[in-house]
C-alpha cells in the first residue's frame, strides 16, 4: 500500500496521475481549489480531497495539518500557472501585470518550497520516499519561450529540486524533476494514447506517457536517484 499526495489534482495531468498511478488499496490525497471528479471513482483506491488555494500564505500549513502523523511515500508537485495571455500569438511580456508576475512566482515556486517543507516530516517516515516535481521544457536552457515569469518559475523549480535533493539525501528520499513539453491535456486520460497520436502525430505528449514515467520513478528502490527527465514532444525542435 502506498500513500501519495498530488498537488494540482483536479484536472489535466494531475487528474491523470490520480487515476493512473495508484493501485487498489492505495491512499491518495488530492490538493486543488475545485472538487475533483475522480472522488467519485469506485475502483478500490482511497481518495481524499484537501481544498487549498496555493496562492494563500497559509496553504502549506493547512495542508500539512490535514496529514498530521500520516506517512507519505510519494509527493508530486504538479502545479504551474502562466501569464493570462502567455500562449497566444499576441503575447507581449511588456504588458504583463506586476501582480500577475508575483502570483506566478508565488504559486509555482514559493508554494512548492513551503508545501514540501511542511510535509517533509511525513516523507521521512517512509521506507522509500519520493518527491517528484513537474517542471517544463520552458525551464531548460536554449528554449524559445517568451513568457518570462513562467519560464523563470520553471527554472526555479529545477533549482528547488537540486538543493532539496542534497538536503533529503541523508533520509533516503529521492527527488526528481520531470520537464515535459506540450501535453495533450485536452484529450481525456480514458481516451487512450492512440487518440492523441492520431490527432497530434507527435506534436503533443499523451498523458499516459507522463503517468508511465512517474510510475517508473516511484518503483525504483531507495538506492537509485533519478535527478531529472526532459521529455519534449517528438516534433518539438525548440529544445
Amino acid at each position: 500500500m502506498k500513500n501519495i499526495i498530488i498537488f494540482g489534482a483536479s484536472k489535466g495531468l494531475g487528474e491523470a496521475f490520480v487515476k493512473g498511478l495508484p493501485d487498489a488499496g492505495d491512499n491518495v490525497w488530492m490538493i486543488s481549489r475545485s472538487r475533483p471528479d475522480s472522488l467519485e471513482l469506485g475502483d478500490g483506491i482511497n481518495r481524499y480531497w484537501i481544498e487549498a488555494d496555493l496562492s494563500a500564505a497559509d496553504a502549506a500549513r493547512n495542508v500539512a495539518s490535514r496529514l498530521d502523523g500520516v506517512t507519505l511515500d510519494v509527493l508530486i508537485y504538479n502545479v504551474g500557472i502562466w501569464e493570462s495571455s502567455g500562449f497566444t500569438d499576441d503575447y507581449d511580456f511588456e504588458q504583463d501585470d506586476p501582480e500577475e508576475i508575483a502570483n506566478i512566482i508565488n504559486v509555482n515556486v514559493t508554494s512548492a518550497i513551503t508545501c514540501i517543507q511542511k510535509l517533509l516530516p511525513n516523507l521521512k517516515k517512509s521506507a522509500n520516499g519520493k518527491i517528484i516535481l513537474i517542471g517544463s521544457t520552458a525551464g531548460l536552457e536554449n528554449n524559445d519561450y517568451t513568457q518570462v515569469s513562467f519560464a523563470a518559475s520553471k527554472f526555479g523549480l529545477r533549482g528547488i529540486g537540486n538543493s532539496l535533493r542534497e538536503h533529503v539525501r541523508k533520509y533516503g528520499i529521492g527527488v526528481t524533476c520531470i520537464n515535459p513539453g506540450e501535453i495533450a491535456t485536452q484529450v481525456p486520460y480514458e481516451d487512450g494514447v492512440d487518440k492523441v497520436l492520431s490527432e497530434y502525430n507527435g506534436a503533443q505528449i499523451p498523458l499516459q506517457d507522463l503517468v508511465s514515467l512517474v510510475k517508473c520513478v516511484m518503483s525504483l528502490s531507495r538506492a537509485s536517484c533519478v535527478k531529472e527527465i526532459n521529455i519534449p514532444a517528438m516534433l518539438d525542435t525548440s529544445v
